[in-house]
């Protein structure tokens, strides 16, 4: 018995931790937040006043699916390291994305240390676009892995195509 409360102890101290990221923010500060499931939130480009209180919500890193070049990019990298918060930037463009830059993620995703983790874009697109391609990779159906990422926010024709080029779902 007391193996199995040791076990309890843990996954509910594990619980607890992912509970600490909210379940909705507004909107105006952090733009298409969803909660995807416990430790993981996905969004568009935050504002500086909330990429400042992602530790205090219980966040511990940051993927960044946008370039530098696009506004704001050097300030947040700033921001988020400031706090403590691990930072990971992977810019994605429709041209550019790869099996390389999913794999980069999704490495992120899976590790169980890097949780609780906000994952985010500009609009939450790229974001989608991503999230498609590692479901469809874990044996989803490809309707079913563009349903949840369009349900995340991918929504350009472009990001769709450069989600097929990825898959080898191109059309002839």
């Amino acid at each position: 018995m007391p193996k199995l409360a040791g076990c309890v102890a843990v996954l509910l101290s594990a619980t607890a931790a992912f509970a600490q990221i909210p379940e909705a923010v507004d909107p105006a500060v952090i733009p298409n937040y969803r909660l995807l499931k416990p430790g993981l939130a996905t969004a568009g480009q935050p504002t500086p006043e909330a990429l400042r209180k992602l530790k205090e919500q219980g966040f511990k890193t940051v993927i960044n699916l946008r370039a530098d070049t696009e506004p704001g990019g050097k300030e947040e990298e700033a921001i988020v390291k400031g706090q403590g918060l691990e930072y990971v930037s992977v810019p994605v463009t429709p041209a550019s994305f790869s099996q390389e830059q999913v794999d980069k993620v999704a490495k992120v995703l899976d590790d169980p240390k890097a949780g609780p983790i906000l994952f985010h874009c500009g609009s939450a697109n790229r974001v989608g676009a991503v999230w498609t391609v590692i479901q469809a990779q874990k044996g989803k159906s490809y309707d079913a892995a563009e349903a949840e990422g369009r349900k995340i926010g991918l929504s350009s024709p472009a990001m769709v195509e450069a989600v097929k080029k990825v898959l080898g779902r191109q059309e002839k």
